[in-house]
């Protein structure tokens, strides 16, 4: 909002209570709110950019498919809002591949089996896994990470299938000589490198508005 950018922060249902995809659902009505309320608010619906952190990103990347893959999107019992254009994105220390071998963790097995209704099953990862359904309509992506991410490894994976898919990104691992930056570390916005990730971001969204 410094930056001079109309923000919509909002939270979602969490597991276990609410299983997959309660929260892809309620970012979907996040967005048909945006839609319906944009004029009292001022809001910009020409230039939507969306930003996931963390598990954020991983939601935002299966909804950014939702809203540009056809046969994605009929895997879900609900439909985006009409005219909806999110034209960048920004996904910031995310996980953006889920197979069986990530199973094999006590950690993420047991997290799966929290998140999701069937406790995991092989069609249940499927659709987790957002670098399966890209299509060349996935909108002008920022992936971040850095180097102390539990992570890092997935955003060079993305960001190369990304560029396999003919989408337009760019990837960017963070490093400081003064602390190690780990998962999310942008969230504190005390860190110098914190403010240089957040103000790239936003000039890469900046490109966008003509």
């Amino acid at each position: 909002a410094q930056r001079g950018f109309c923000v919509v922060n909002f939270s979602y249902r969490l597991a276990p209570e609410w299983k997959f995809p309660a929260a892809l659902e309620d970012t979907n009505m996040v967005f048909e709110w945006m839609m319906e309320q944009a004029g009292e608010y001022g809001m910009d619906v020409e230039h939507i950019f969306a930003v996931g952190d963390s598990a954020g990103a991983h939601i935002l990347s299966l909804y950014l498919n939702i809203c540009t893959n056809e046969r994605y999107q009929k895997l879900y019992e609900f439909k985006t809002p009409e005219n909806l254009n999110i034209q960048a994105a920004a996904l910031n220390c995310g996980q953006y591949h889920i197979d069986e071998n990530d199973m094999k963790d006590d950690m993420t097995g047991k997290l799966m089996e929290e998140y999701l209704p069937q406790k995991g099953s092989t069609e249940e990862l499927e659709k987790l896994c957002a670098d399966k359904y890209l299509t060349d309509k996935f909108p002008p992506t920022y992936i971040m990470t850095a180097e102390e991410d539990f992570l890092k490894e997935q955003a060079p994976f993305f960001y190369e299938k990304l560029k396999e898919t003919g989408v337009p990104c760019e990837l960017h691992e963070y490093t400081s000589e003064q602390e190690k930056l780990g998962h999310v570390f942008h969230l504190n916005i005390r860190l110098e490198a914190a403010k240089k990730c957040n103000d790239e971001e936003c000039m890469f969204f900046e490109r966008f508005v003509k």
